[in-house]
């Protein structure tokens, strides 16, 4: 992906920009350790929030070689979705491996309880869309991990899954 022009200084003011425009987000996971150094080849630049949406959210997500979006997870009220635009992931969710391409997408209803992640095992970057709705008091779990969150108004609260905190 590449940078067009002209910059767009306050994104939450035009009906239209380039998404290489939108700053990376600052804090790039909420994810207690050792769980955040998973994530640390993964890059966002929250699409939505430059436009002040407040429904659902857009990611423009970046993965370098090696790197993962998340760990696996499934939600209880937020659906999301993928949309590859370039590279080659690999999905994993609770039927196994799926290799991706672009043009391809993947969607996650919320409650089905399917675990996914996307994995860049190539050596090329792979850039995607993501898109959740931001649903209230969304639960997440990850089977493979010992970690729970909770989302609210009141942000992120990680846990082991017997309910200790992080």
């Amino acid at each position: 992906m590449q940078s067009g022009e002209p910059s767009a200084s306050d994104a939450a003011s035009k009906a239209a920009m380039v998404a290489l425009d939108v700053p990376l987000h600052a804090k790039q996971t909420h994810y207690p350790e050792p769980f955040a150094s998973w994530v640390s080849g993964r890059e966002k630049r929250r699409l939505g929030d430059a436009f002040g949406l407040s429904n659902f959210g857009v990611n423009l997500t970046r993965l370098r070689p090696g790197a993962v979006s998340s760990a696996r997870h499934h939600h209880t009220r937020q659906d999301e979705f993928v949309y590859i635009l370039e590279g080659r992931p690999t999905l994993l969710t609770d039927a196994g491996a799926t290799a991706l391409a672009p043009g391809m997408c993947a969607g996650f209803r919320a409650g089905s309880g399917d675990a996914h992640q996307l994995r860049n095992d190539t050596s090329e970057d792979v850039w995607y869309l993501e898109v959740g709705d931001r649903s209230p008091d969304d639960q997440a779990s990850y089977p493979d991990d010992d970690l729970a969150v909770t989302v609210s108004d009141q942000g992120y609260l990680f846990t082991h899954k017997d309910g200790r905190p992080y």
